[in-house]
């Protein structure tokens, strides 16, 4: 049985983040490949992919043209996955570049989702359960399309990003070596993060509502699991389902692949401010939770501390001289709003700050930073409004130069970051409910940061996979995307990843 699915948009967020005829098939992932991806150019003549502007080669990229690049990085996405799974059906995604939602601060990158979604096949898995277009053509090995070889994913990707009123200050990276500049945003990750959803990481349940989309669960909801009350979505009633979609760390996954991975992919520690000193008054001798940066240095158990000294303005501008001096050696407090995480914390870097603790504006639970920016070396987290206001009080009989308020911002405890106490992995489930974002990607929280979560990052590299051979001298950043994939169905060949330097 199949169904088609209207235009659902699994979104991208950046927090700060040709074919020779115009539908044509424009480029067929081949290197090594288990799986054959082909890429349909949708685009018009003279835009996005077909966009004919001048353009360098670039990290290993030997497009002339920004289309031809822009082509050229998709094949290289493409190829990476196409190396990992296995299906003897040709998977083949619409991709476009359209305008989609964004502002100064944030906007989306990109979406994605399959086409259409298929239940009891030959060799489904679970009866009367959706399935991607992709990946149920996977399982059954054949094309069960009505009409062959249509497209199973749709994707758009941002046109306006770096244009007036969209991300100003950021721009597309086309390069092929995870290496993106200051402010750009590697075009080749995004692809990764997008061709996902399309090929079943994202359930077809309403997070809003709990409602199953024509009256049957996903393959994914027969993993994800209400930890309040103790049952996963596909057996959930309607109300289970719309409660823990917003229920900050109470949505788990419980596929096997995936918490056998964490252990390897994620770290223990988690996120958090300690404050001392004559001045820090009832927040003396506390420790808090914070939102982890996905930019900046790694976090570590020592941490760094410093007095706390807040500045006189939203820090979008480079800092007046009394708040220069005010942070200089110290950490600096700055409330969230107007531009991006990463503008804030490298104004104060160069003001001389040695941390930021960014308050949060809004109530809601504990969040991360987004955005990218390898020039930000100090470490920055975010606090909740309330936490942000009780050390405002403790700030407000500060001099020009002091407060007496000492916070350490490091690694806390023995958890896995991006894991409940059981060791299972967080789903993205934020108190409001995030439309495009909450319950199909990871928890903000996981720490490396994974492919899969709903806010871009600059440490992410170009593989979706554990790698569970250790290197000594170099730390293996791991993915559990592919674990997720193995727990819905997707079989693939392993890959030797490549480590990097952190």
């Amino acid at each position: 049985m199949s169904n088609k699915l209207s235009s659902k948009r699994f979104a991208l967020k950046a927090l700060v983040a040709a074919a020779t005829a115009v539908t044509g098939l424009a480029a067929v992932s081949q290197a090594q490949a288990t799986a054959t991806i082909i890429i349909n150019n949708i685009n018009a003549a003279g835009i996005g992919f077909n966009d004919p502007a001048p353009a360098l080669p670039v990290g290993g990229n030997t497009g002339t043209t920004v289309g031809e690049q822009r082509l050229i990085a998709f094949t290289h996405a493409a190829n990476i996955w196409g190396r990992t799974l296995t299906s003897n059906v040709p998977i083949i995604v619409n991709a476009q570049f359209t305008p989609l939602t964004c502002t100064a601060a944030q906007g989306v990158l990109g979406s994605a989702g399959a086409t259409q979604v298929f239940a009891d096949f030959a060799n489904s898995q679970k009866p009367n359960t959706w399935y991607s277009f992709a990946l149920a053509n996977k399982l059954a090995g054949a094309d069960l399309g009505a009409v062959a070889a249509s497209p199973q994913i749709n994707s758009n990707f941002n046109s306006n990003l770096g244009t007036p009123g969209c991300l100003e200050t950021s721009r597309w990276y086309y390069g092929l070596d995870s290496n993106e500049p200051a402010g750009a945003i590697d075009f080749v990750a995004v692809l990764q993060h997008e061709m996902a959803h399309g090929l079943g990481f994202q359930t077809f349940t309403s997070g809003s509502t709990g409602a199953f989309f024509s009256g049957r669960p996903s393959i994914w909801d027969h993993f994800l699991f209400d930890a309040t009350n103790n049952v996963n979505w596909a057996d959930a009633t309607t109300a289970q389902r719309a409660s823990s979609a917003i229920s900050v760390d109470k949505l788990v996954w419980t596929g096997a692949s995936v918490t056998a991975g964490v252990p390897q992919a994620l770290r223990i520690g988690l996120p958090g401010v300690a404050y001392t000193g004559r001045a820090a008054g009832p927040l003396t001798g506390s420790t808090i939770s914070a939102g982890e940066a996905s930019f900046g240095p790694v976090l570590t158990p020592a941490g760094v501390t410093s007095q706390v000294m807040p500045i006189t303005t939203i820090g979008c501008d480079p800092l007046s001289s009394n708040d220069a001096r005010a942070v200089n050696g110290n950490i600096a407090l700055i409330d969230r709003g107007t531009c991006g995480f990463t503008v804030k914390v490298k104004n104060a870097q160069n003001a001389g700050a040695v941390g930021v603790l960014i308050a949060d504006n809004m109530p809601g639970a504990v969040a991360g930073l987004g955005g990218s920016d390898p020039t930000v070396t100090i470490p920055a987290v975010r606090l909740t409004l309330a936490d942000g206001n009780a050390l405002k009080a403790q700030l407000a009989k500060r001099s020009r130069t002091g407060s007496g308020v000492f916070a350490r911002i490091g690694l806390f405890g023995s958890q896995i970051a991006g894991a409940d106490s059981l060791g299972r992995a967080l789903m993205f489930a934020p108190n409001p409910f995030q439309q495009g974002s909450s319950v199909s990607h990871f928890d903000t929280s996981a720490a490396p940061n994974q492919l899969m979560e709903p806010s871009i990052s600059g440490d992410l590299t170009q593989s979706a996979t554990v790698n569970p051979l250790p290197i000594p001298g170099l730390v293996l950043r791991s993915d559990l995307t592919f674990s997720l994939f193995q727990d819905i169905g997707w079989s693939f060949t392993p890959i030797v990843r490549t480590a990097v330097k952190r």
